[in-house]
């Protein structure tokens, strides 16, 4: 029981952690409130979802449904830089725009069902595993996608690219300097970001087996909250990554809902409870703050 608690919290911790990960870029990095991740994530399950009911390879679904999420998160930067809207309402129209655009690619159905078809948990490289392994194999190929877009991620922004981004959010006078406009890294910046929150919704989809048009209700809230628990929590050790805090938020933020469920919290107050670990998270960082500037 206890076990088989454990591997849930670490098997939907990981799959989060895909999309903390890309809201790490958005929000920790470049400082972008981005919205679109509501229509993103479950953009990649609808992709997910239609691909592998023609017939398409599960894993290139799921670079499939990483360059679907970057061509959305693309134009709320577009909208953003180019037509000079709101960071807030550029996502708020992309996220809209997404629930029309998912039901077009699930045809018009709102819940699309794609049992006993291959996915990367039941063919491939699930199936090469030994049969000790065979039982956990959820758990391990998420942790493996994890660790493959974190080392994907870092590897990037040591980059030229990757050190825009990261200027970009502290400082565009320093990227206009170097001849480079801001406004096309916060672009870059946007399109990985909601590619990493489209893959976790196509992950979530191959593990279901379903694609719900309705999954992206909160999904921001619950980045947000895996990006700032992972960063407050972890922030005094040093030899720790961004990516790698993102994804110990996202497992200590499944930990905690799933401790609620235990303790008997009702599932419909699970969206208030996410809103609340928000806000204490949110708060402790600042009063965090505070005091290390109380003592400097």
């Amino acid at each position: 029981m206890v076990f088989s608690l454990i591997e849930t919290v670490f098997r939907e911790g990981f799959i989060y952690a895909l999309m903390a990960m890309g809201v790490l870029i958005t929000y920790k990095i470049l400082d972008f409130p981005d919205l679109s991740v509501d229509g993103t994530f479950p953009l990649g399950a609808c992709v997910a979802a239609a691909l592998i009911t023609l017939g398409m390879n599960p894993w290139l679904v799921c670079i499939a449904a990483f360059l679907a999420g970057a061509f959305m998160g693309s134009i709320t930067g577009f909208l953003h830089v180019k037509l000079g809207i709101t960071d807030l309402l550029s996502g708020i129209l992309v996220m809209t725009a997404s629930w029309s655009i998912n039901l077009i690619i699930t045809g018009g159905t709102a819940i699309f069902q794609f049992f006993k078809l291959p996915t990367i948990f039941n063919s491939g490289l699930a199936n090469a595993l030994p049969s000790a392994l065979y039982a956990h194999r959820q758990v391990l190929i998420v942790f493996l996608l994890a660790v493959i877009v974190k080392l994907a991620l870092d590897a990037f922004l040591k980059t030229k690219s990757g050190l825009l981004l990261r200027a970009g959010g502290d400082n565009s006078r320093f990227v206009t300097s170097l001849a480079h406009h801001p406004g096309h890294v916060k672009i870059l910046g946007l399109a990985i970001g909601n590619g990493c929150t489209a893959l976790a919704g196509c992950v979530l989809a191959q593990l279901n087996e379903n694609a719900d048009v309705n999954a992206g209700k909160g999904m921001v809230v619950m980045a947000l909250a895996a990006v700032i628990i992972g960063t407050g929590a972890l922030r005094r050790v040093s030899f720790l990554k961004l990516t790698t805090m993102a994804i110990c938020g996202a497992i200590l933020y499944k930990a905690c809902l799933q401790i609620a469920l235990l303790l008997g919290l009702p599932p419909t107050y699970l969206k208030l409870l996410m809103a609340v670990l928000l806000t204490i998270s949110i708060v402790s960082q600042k009063i965090g703050k505070k005091g290390g500037a109380l003592n400097a």
